[in-house]
């Protein structure tokens, strides 16, 4: 799945049964409030026991593979090192929790990444699908075993970067988008954590990894959803109205941030991200700009053209001069700005994630019972839905001053089934992510998860021990440490950590439901201001 943050585990079940319980009491069981795995349009309840894929190889995958180490989390669920119990071949396993699949989109998103991943031709550079099992509980994909690292932490770890290693990823990159084209698929989510190193070595072929949000797709078919990392997303996804050329533009995107550190549309928030994108204006005068070779500032510009029809396709970008001449490509470094705001981009976030996950593993059932008696109480005429009033003033109960404009895009982001109200559980997905994005208390506990010996500070130690399954190499915790150290004291207080955690728009994007959500008010809200939309 494209998302790498985990959601709150006890939200499931315990938000279908506090509003059920609550509108049995009132007489209501069969009010819309009573039914949380819903999906987005129709209203469908998910059976946790449906089998999610077509096809598998069964559901006793420990007669077949033995686990091994964690290697990472992802929003719906954790990634293993497994080993065939046959050969002692080791591999990556994919263990995807039912209970995290709330709605049928995460559903099809599941079932539509396995066809893809069997549906793609073997490829040195994309990440070899072997087999799926399915059971009660959750669907396990396993996979060849990448263990280099992700493809911007080889770049922090050289210390140095120049054009033509740029020069070089990219056609990797633009390799496997020509792939995916050929055979029918639009990626829809490259970005720089979705490329893994093969392995440790010098010279490791790039791998891509996730299909999550991939779609099949017919020559000329246009989609509307909105899917997508907001950094790396094409204004035409933002209009609705999109085809295979948006993975043009991600990579045009990757290769931006790879010659400068930065992305080239950079805001605190969703809505700021978009609007830079719409605007399409690309900065070429910062450092290192001046030293890039004109050549590579047009192959940027071509990829990053905001009109999708005379944006470059990737056959074409794989002709330009830049790329078929990569090795006479400059080999000047980029300056050590480049690598440290490169860190500063993809190291530390590894961190923020790790966090976020604690914070939603970690929400109290009595918090979710609180917000289900709130819902209650402001649902005035009882009929199991919150009118746009209701949830201003429930806002305000909440702690949250928000403006008129702002509880309507609440109320766009929250809305799922599009019927213009909240039902129960719509309100509380959306109030406690707003509790995760505002609340200290939850800051605190996360912080003293990581605060081993309760020092009151997080230690190199602690933070390596938190960062242990990211398998990082200690120089790059080191670097973390000292980003999130601004009184180089050589550990982090919780001022420091606050700081850290509040900076940015992680919290927001923490889930990809909510994301998607929140993206698709943003969208609206653009298509309105240029008149596409009344």
């Amino acid at each position: 799945m494209g998302s790498c943050i985990s959601a709150p585990r006890k939200l499931v079940g315990i938000i279908s049964k506090r509003c059920e319980y609550r509108y049995k009491a009132k007489g209501k069981a069969k009010a819309k409030a009573a039914r949380f795995c819903q999906d987005g349009n129709t209203g469908k309840c998910i059976n946790l026991r449906t089998r999610v894929l077509k096809e598998s190889s069964g559901y006793n995958i420990l007669g077949r593979y033995k686990m091994g180490k964690e290697l990472g989390r992802g929003e719906f669920g954790i990634t293993n090192e497994c080993f065939d119990i046959r050969t002692g071949e080791a591999y990556a396993c994919k263990k995807i929790s039912k209970a995290k699949l709330r709605t049928e989109i995460d559903v099809e998103d599941v079932r539509r990444e396995v066809e893809i991943m069997k549906h793609l031709p073997k490829h040195p550079n994309i990440v070899a699908f072997r087999e799926a099992f399915e059971d009660k509980e959750a669907v396990y994909l396993v996979m060849e075993l990448c263990h280099g690292g992700e493809l911007f932490d080889r770049i922090v770890a050289k210390g140095h970067y120049t054009e033509r290693a740029a020069a070089k990823v990219v056609k990797t990159i633009l390799e496997i988008i020509k792939v995916c084209h050929d055979h029918g698929v639009i990626h829809r989510d490259l970005k720089p954590e979705n490329f893994l190193l093969a392995d440790g070595g010098e010279t490791a072929p790039i791998k891509a990894i996730d299909f999550g949000l991939s779609t099949f797709y017919k020559p000329g078919q246009l989609f509307s959803d909105i899917v997508g990392s907001p950094y790396y997303m094409a204004p035409e996804v933002l209009r609705r109205n999109y085809g295979k050329e948006v993975d043009i533009w991600s990579a045009g995107v990757i290769l931006y941030i790879m010659l400068c550190g930065v992305p080239p549309f950079w805001a605190d928030t969703e809505e700021g991200i978009a609007q830079a994108i719409i605007r399409g204006k690309i900065d070429f005068g910062r450092d290192p700009w001046p030293k890039v070779s004109t050549e590579a500032k047009d192959i940027v510009k071509r990829m990053l053209d905001p009109n999708p029809q005379s944006r470059m396709a990737v056959h074409q970008v794989l002709e330009h001069p830049w790329i078929q001449n990569l090795e006479n490509g400059r080999n000047v470094d980029l300056g050590e700005n480049v690598c440290t705001r490169i860190k500063q981009f993809s190291l530390m976030n590894k961190f923020k994630k790790e966090v976020l996950r604690v914070v939603a593993d970690n929400l109290p059932n009595e918090q979710i019972d609180s917000i289900t008696e709130m819902f209650h109480m402001m649902d005035n005429d009882e009929d199991g839905q919150l009118s746009l009033e209701e949830l201003k003033d429930g806002l305000q109960k909440l702690g949250h001053s928000v403006y008129h404009p702002e509880v309507q895009m609440l109320m766009q982001a929250a809305d799922m089934d599009g019927n213009g109200t909240l039902s129960c559980d719509e309100f509380i997905i959306m109030a406690v992510h707003l509790q995760r994005i505002g609340n200290d208390e939850h800051l605190h506990e996360a912080f003293n998860v990581f605060d081993k010996n309760q020092s009151g500070y997080i230690e190199f130690e602690e933070l390596e021990q938190a960062l242990l399954h990211d398998n990082l190499h200690p120089h790059l915790i080191q670097n973390i440490m000292v980003e999130i150290d601004k009184d180089k004291d050589g550990k982090i207080s919780y001022a420091e950590f606050k700081t850290m955690m509040l900076t940015g728009m992680d919290w927001k994007m923490a889930s990809r439901q909510y994301s998607r959500a929140l993206l698709n008010a943003v969208s609206t809200k653009i298509l309105r201001q240029s008149g596409q939309l009344k």
